[in-house]
């Protein structure tokens, strides 16, 4: 896929593409892209996604901070593995955002070369979103933009979209997140140092810094996850919260313990895929306590093998 700003804008092809900031490229996003890519093939165009690198609510709340389902690297990756030829980051300015829905589509047809411009079938753009997808069709009549409404998709009667799993993530339901998206829920970050405590328990846990700043963290707990370190994946069992029995404080951690691994990976870059939801994080009136729950998180993640 090419990525293409501003500062690197040559002649484009004529394309199909789509608008939208595709927050974790979820399976209705996927849906969408699947329907440029047929108006691509049978026009005779470049599939294409028109995005934002940064949230547009940043620009126009500057305190506004995003739970965000995909880093920026994540979303490119998910857009190329839906077969999107060219990926326009578009950056959202206070000027961009003043345009009228004419004016934008104008951008759109001579800047970007957009000759087909497939519309969510409840998405709105411009300055007031007041125009109706009618509106639009008549823009691109004079503009000679091709205007498609796309169909819209559901899953089980459910709508999908990326505030339903944000919501799922925060009560802690990876199973259900993981299925609206079409794939496990990934954390990645940096192995920081910690308090050995795991290693003095017989469980030595990495604690996760998650490298960007808005992306969101499930909800507290105990979760079953596979974890990728040096290109390997392992089971694991990760801990979201506070260590109430440790006393940790008002500290939130991120720990995982990898089953059958025994690697110094201090610094190191690691990649969490969340399986499924175990148990909330428990005070327990003893380590000993803590060590028979944990050795009964382990069993239970081994023997099921729906995780494998």
């Amino acid at each position: 896929m090419k990525t293409i700003t501003p500062g690197t804008l040559h002649s484009l092809p004529p394309c199909a593409a789509t608008i939208g900031f595709f927050d974790g490229v979820h399976r209705g996003h996927r849906f969408l892209l699947e329907q440029v890519k047929e108006e691509a093939a049978g026009k005779g165009l470049c599939p294409s996604v028109i995005t934002f690198p940064t949230h547009p609510r940043q620009v126009l709340q500057p305190d506004f901070h995003p739970q965000l389902l995909s880093t920026p690297e994540e979303k490119l990756h998910l857009l190329e593995e839906a077969g999107i030829a060219n990926c326009i980051l578009l950056p959202f300015t206070a000027e961009l955002s003043r345009l009228s829905a004419k004016e934008f589509m104008l951008l759109l047809r001579t800047e970007y070369n957009v000759r087909t411009l497939v519309i969510g079938y409840d998405h709105r753009f411009g300055h007031n979103r007041l125009e109706s997808f009618e509106d639009y069709v008549r823009y691109g009549q004079e503009l000679d933009i091709d205007i498609v409404q796309a169909r819209a998709y559901t899953q089980e009667n459910a709508k999908v979209s990326s505030s339903a799993i944000r919501e799922q993530l925060s009560q802690g339901e990876v199973h259900t997140a993981s299925r609206l998206l079409g794939y496990p829920y990934p954390l990645e970050g940096t192995v920081t140092d910690g308090y050995r405590v795991g290693r003095k328990i017989g469980f030595p846990t990495a604690n996760l810094r998650v490298d960007h700043p808005f992306k969101l963290v499930p909800a507290e707990g105990v979760y079953a996850v596979k974890v990728e370190v040096e290109g390997q994946q392992h089971l694991g069992m990760l801990n979201i919260g506070h260590r109430p029995t440790l006393n940790n404080g008002a500290d939130r951690s991120i720990e995982v313990h990898i089953l059958d691994f025994a690697g110094d990976i201090y610094r190191q870059n690691i990649r969490i895929e969340f399986l499924r939801f175990l148990r909330p994080e428990t005070k327990f009136a003893s380590i000993e306590e803590l060590i028979s729950q944990i050795e009964k998180d382990k069993e239970a993640i081994l023997k099921d093998s729906t995780l494998r």
